[in-house]
Protein backbone atom coordinates (compact mmCIF):
# COMPACT_ATOMS: atom_id res chain seq x y z
CA UNK A 1 0.00 0.00 0.00
CA UNK A 2 3.01 2.32 0.27
CA UNK A 3 5.20 3.48 -2.59
CA UNK A 4 8.56 4.85 -1.52
CA UNK A 5 8.93 7.16 -4.49
CA UNK A 6 11.80 9.63 -4.70
CA UNK A 7 11.24 12.79 -2.68
CA UNK A 8 13.30 15.70 -1.44
CA UNK A 9 12.92 16.61 2.23
CA UNK A 10 13.47 20.35 1.65
CA UNK A 11 10.51 20.75 -0.74
CA UNK A 12 7.13 21.97 0.49
CA UNK A 13 4.67 19.12 1.01
CA UNK A 14 1.43 19.05 -0.97
CA UNK A 15 -1.21 16.69 0.39
CA UNK A 16 -3.34 15.14 -2.35
CA UNK A 17 -5.99 12.45 -2.77
CA UNK A 18 -7.12 10.59 -5.89
CA UNK A 19 -9.86 8.12 -6.78
CA UNK A 20 -9.39 4.94 -8.80
CA UNK A 21 -12.95 4.84 -10.10
CA UNK A 22 -14.08 1.63 -11.80
CA UNK A 23 -17.21 1.00 -13.83
CA UNK A 24 -19.05 -2.39 -13.81
CA UNK A 25 -16.66 -3.72 -16.50
CA UNK A 26 -13.58 -2.67 -14.44
CA UNK A 27 -12.74 0.21 -16.77
CA UNK A 28 -10.96 3.02 -14.92
CA UNK A 29 -11.63 6.73 -15.41
CA UNK A 30 -8.54 8.80 -16.23
CA UNK A 31 -7.99 12.50 -16.91
CA UNK A 32 -5.35 13.72 -19.39
CA UNK A 33 -3.04 16.60 -18.57
CA UNK A 34 -0.94 18.20 -21.33
CA UNK A 35 1.79 19.88 -19.30
CA UNK A 36 5.29 20.99 -20.07
CA UNK A 37 8.36 19.41 -18.50
CA UNK A 38 8.94 17.92 -16.05
CA UNK A 39 5.41 16.42 -15.80
CA UNK A 40 4.66 16.27 -19.54
CA UNK A 41 1.54 14.77 -21.05
CA UNK A 42 0.07 12.16 -18.71
CA UNK A 43 -3.15 10.45 -17.67
CA UNK A 44 -4.13 10.37 -13.99
CA UNK A 45 -7.02 9.31 -11.82
CA UNK A 46 -9.41 12.08 -10.72
CA UNK A 47 -8.23 13.97 -7.68
CA UNK A 48 -6.05 16.76 -6.44
CA UNK A 49 -4.86 18.73 -3.47
CA UNK A 50 -6.42 18.59 -0.02
CA UNK A 51 -7.57 21.87 1.48
CA UNK A 52 -6.16 23.01 4.83
CA UNK A 53 -7.75 20.89 7.57
CA UNK A 54 -9.41 18.54 5.06
CA UNK A 55 -8.79 14.82 5.48
CA UNK A 56 -7.68 12.71 2.54
CA UNK A 57 -11.00 10.90 2.06
CA UNK A 58 -12.98 14.14 2.03
CA UNK A 59 -10.49 15.63 -0.44
CA UNK A 60 -10.79 12.59 -2.73
CA UNK A 61 -14.59 12.83 -2.82
CA UNK A 62 -14.59 16.62 -3.25
CA UNK A 63 -12.07 16.47 -6.11
CA UNK A 64 -14.00 13.62 -7.79
CA UNK A 65 -17.21 15.66 -7.58
CA UNK A 66 -15.48 18.78 -8.96
CA UNK A 67 -13.94 16.89 -11.90
CA UNK A 68 -16.94 14.70 -12.79
CA UNK A 69 -20.03 16.33 -11.32
CA UNK A 70 -20.85 13.10 -9.43
CA UNK A 71 -21.72 13.24 -5.75
CA UNK A 72 -23.08 9.69 -5.43
CA UNK A 73 -19.76 7.80 -5.28
CA UNK A 74 -18.59 6.08 -2.09
CA UNK A 75 -14.96 5.22 -1.41
CA UNK A 76 -14.29 1.50 -0.90
CA UNK A 77 -10.92 1.89 0.78
CA UNK A 78 -7.40 3.20 0.49
CA UNK A 79 -5.21 1.19 -1.90
CA UNK A 80 -1.99 3.20 -2.16
CA UNK A 81 0.06 5.83 -0.36
CA UNK A 82 2.95 7.38 -2.19
CA UNK A 83 5.24 10.37 -1.91
CA UNK A 84 7.14 11.81 -4.84
CA UNK A 85 8.52 15.07 -6.20
CA UNK A 86 6.55 16.80 -8.94
CA UNK A 87 5.96 20.17 -10.52
CA UNK A 88 2.79 21.81 -9.26
CA UNK A 89 1.79 25.25 -10.56
CA UNK A 90 5.35 26.03 -11.63
CA UNK A 91 7.12 24.95 -8.46
CA UNK A 92 8.48 21.66 -7.26
CA UNK A 93 6.66 20.03 -4.35
CA UNK A 94 6.88 16.75 -2.49
CA UNK A 95 3.43 15.26 -3.08
CA UNK A 96 2.04 13.13 -0.25
CA UNK A 97 -0.74 11.29 -2.06
CA UNK A 98 -3.36 8.70 -1.14
CA UNK A 99 -5.41 6.74 -3.67
CA UNK A 100 -8.83 5.26 -2.94
CA UNK A 101 -10.80 2.63 -4.82
CA UNK A 102 -14.43 3.41 -5.76
CA UNK A 103 -17.08 2.15 -8.16
CA UNK A 104 -19.89 3.51 -10.25
CA UNK A 105 -22.76 1.27 -11.32
CA UNK A 106 -22.93 2.92 -14.77
CA UNK A 107 -20.82 1.68 -17.70
CA UNK A 108 -18.54 4.35 -19.18
CA UNK A 109 -20.47 7.05 -17.33
CA UNK A 110 -20.32 10.52 -18.87
CA UNK A 111 -18.97 13.38 -16.78
CA UNK A 112 -21.35 16.18 -15.90
CA UNK A 113 -21.19 19.87 -16.81
CA UNK A 114 -17.64 20.40 -15.55
CA UNK A 115 -15.91 21.89 -18.60
CA UNK A 116 -14.97 25.08 -16.73
CA UNK A 117 -13.33 23.05 -13.96
CA UNK A 118 -11.40 21.02 -16.53
CA UNK A 119 -10.08 24.21 -18.14
CA UNK A 120 -9.10 25.68 -14.76
CA UNK A 121 -7.40 22.44 -13.66
CA UNK A 122 -5.64 21.83 -16.97
CA UNK A 123 -7.61 18.67 -17.79
CA UNK A 124 -7.39 18.29 -21.58
CA UNK A 125 -9.47 15.11 -21.95
CA UNK A 126 -10.99 12.21 -20.04
CA UNK A 127 -11.85 8.62 -20.90
CA UNK A 128 -12.51 5.16 -19.52
CA UNK A 129 -9.63 2.68 -19.94
CA UNK A 130 -9.70 -1.12 -19.83
CA UNK A 131 -6.90 -2.82 -17.91
CA UNK A 132 -5.64 -4.31 -21.18
CA UNK A 133 -5.45 -0.81 -22.69
CA UNK A 134 -3.44 0.34 -19.67
CA UNK A 135 -1.09 -2.61 -20.11
CA UNK A 136 -0.51 -1.81 -23.80
CA UNK A 137 -0.43 1.97 -23.91
CA UNK A 138 2.68 4.03 -24.52
CA UNK A 139 1.00 6.98 -22.79
CA UNK A 140 2.34 8.03 -19.41
CA UNK A 141 -0.05 6.83 -16.67
CA UNK A 142 0.01 8.12 -13.08
CA UNK A 143 0.52 6.24 -10.87
CA UNK A 144 2.88 3.89 -12.68
CA UNK A 145 1.65 0.29 -12.56
CA UNK A 146 -2.01 1.33 -12.23
CA UNK A 147 -3.37 -1.78 -14.00
CA UNK A 148 -1.48 -4.05 -11.60
CA UNK A 149 -2.64 -2.03 -8.61
CA UNK A 150 -6.25 -2.38 -9.78
CA UNK A 151 -5.89 -6.12 -10.36
CA UNK A 152 -4.41 -6.56 -6.88
CA UNK A 153 -7.32 -4.57 -5.39
CA UNK A 154 -10.08 -6.59 -7.08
Amino acid sequence: MTDGGACTESLPVRRAARVILLDPDNRVLLMRYDQGPPNGRHWATPGGGADDGEDYQAAALRELAEETGWTDIALLGEVLRRRFDMDYAGRMVSQDERLYLARTDRRERMVGDVAAVHVADGIAAWRWWTLTELDRTREQIWPPGLAGLIRASL
